[in-house]
């Protein structure tokens, strides 16, 4: 087989060309979200992304695959069938692929580390994934596992998940099959879970979950979550240094990730605090705990992009671009918020096209301002960021969303 008829079958397999990948994760639970932030599968936009993420379905200890809301989901029973809908986004022009997520924060580890350490859950675990995806019209599989060897898994967790990955490509492949995993990105979060190099090699791309690495739930400062850089308020502490766009990307590839197959995660919400004292609003003041919820998400300690934007409509709230991390923050009272924007955004995908890695992820697009309620026009933060990817500049990217 010549050179360019492989480069064919990749390019089908896989999608875009490498440097122009844009995948998007859609939380499937937003369809039962209260007034504008209401997400229906009709409300995504097929030509956005390349790749969709249906988040989430679910793994059983014994291997078997299930739904985690049939109702939602399925057609069964008058069921709204939403899973059909999602993969129909395949048949539009722009043709993105589509893919099952298995897993999320809230499965842990408990039924994965059973599956993976058992040879004939395994087994039978891959048949079952394969079974379900060509039932529904998948073209592959996001495993999100958070995290091998911890959250409830065990110390062999690190090697069983590269033969399971091992095996899943085999299968897949056989099959025309895409399989991608979600990794934590920082490095005392992968180290334990990871065999980085050996990880690379079995797995189509590899999303970097470059977010969450502050939060009010575990911090006792405010900071911004998925800052491009450290901060001088972190200098006493190296795994707050370590936590940042930078230094994890850096951190994969020196252990073996090839840019090729590495994905930037890139977060549509923002983590939000109480601030202690509501006269000490930089980075690095007292948090008194998480932020209130918002309308729509309702978690406390995060809000997102749709959320926020009608916050800010209504005035009174402070805009900060925080030039060492290359991020903004904003605080009204004692509320503080660490987002990202159009120019953050921006930035970061140019860093990312600088490195040359495959492309960028998003988590997760009906916490865009998809209803273009904000006065910008329906997902302005993903209409920027593909047209920051598909550029051939690679400026800072001041572009005005209304936010700076």
């Amino acid at each position: 087989m010549n050179l360019s008829v492989i480069m064919c079958i990749m390019t089908t397999l896989l999608g875009p060309a490498l440097g122009e990948v844009m995948i998007c994760y859609f939380g499937s639970w937003a369809t039962y979200r209260p007034g504008r932030g209401n997400f229906q599968v009709s409300n995504i936009d097929p030509s956005l992304c390349t790749h969709y993420i249906y988040a989430f379905i679910g793994a059983a200890a014994n291997g078997d695959i299930f739904s985690l809301d049939p109702w939602n989901d399925l057609p069964d029973n008058g069921g709204k069938n939403n899973i059909g809908k999602f993969v129909a986004l395949k048949n539009t022009k722009t043709a993105p692929k589509v893919l099952a997520g298995i897993g999320g924060w809230n499965a842990a580890s408990t039924n994965f580390t059973i599956i993976v350490n058992n040879r004939h859950y395994r087994e039978k675990f891959v048949k079952n994934l394969i079974t379900f995806l060509e039932k529904y019209n998948f073209d592959g599989l996001d495993v999100a596992w958070d995290y091998p060897a911890q959250n409830g898994g065990r110390p062999a967790d690190r090697k069983t998940f590269i033969v399971f990955a091992n095996e899943v490509k085999a299968a897949f492949v056989k099959k025309g099959l895409l399989v991608t995993v979600a990794v934590g990105a920082a490095e005392d979060l992968a180290i334990p879970s990871y065999e980085i190099a050996a990880l690379s090699k079995a797995v189509d791309y590899i999303n970097v979950m470059t977010f969450d690495m502050v939060g009010a739930t575990f911090s006792t400062i405010v900071g911004h979550h998925a800052p491009l850089a450290p901060a001088s308020y972190q200098a006493n502490s190296s795994r707050l240094m370590h936590n940042n766009v930078k230094s994890s990307l850096s951190f994969w590839m020196k252990r073996g990730a090839p840019a090729s197959k590495l994905v930037l995660g890139l977060p549509l919400y923002g983590r939000t605090f109480t601030l202690a004292h509501v006269t000490l609003t930089t980075p690095g003041s007292p948090s008194a705990g998480p932020g209130h919820p918002g309308p729509y998400t309702r978690e406390a300690g995060s809000m997102g992009f749709n959320e926020l934007c009608n916050k800010q409509k209504g005035g009174n709230w402070t805009t900060v671009w925080y030039k060492e991390q290359s991020v903004p923050y904003a605080f009204r009272g004692s509320q503080w918020v660490g987002f990202d924007n159009t120019r953050s955004l921006t930035t970061k995908i140019n860093y990312a096209k600088k490195l040359g890695l495959a492309g960028i992820m998003f988590w997760s697009i009906e916490t865009d301002d998809f209803t273009g309620n904000c006065g910008h026009g329906r997902y302005p933060l993903l209409r920027a960021s593909k047209k920051a990817l598909n550029s051939i500049t690679t400026s800072e990217g001041d572009e005005d969303d209304g936010q700076d």
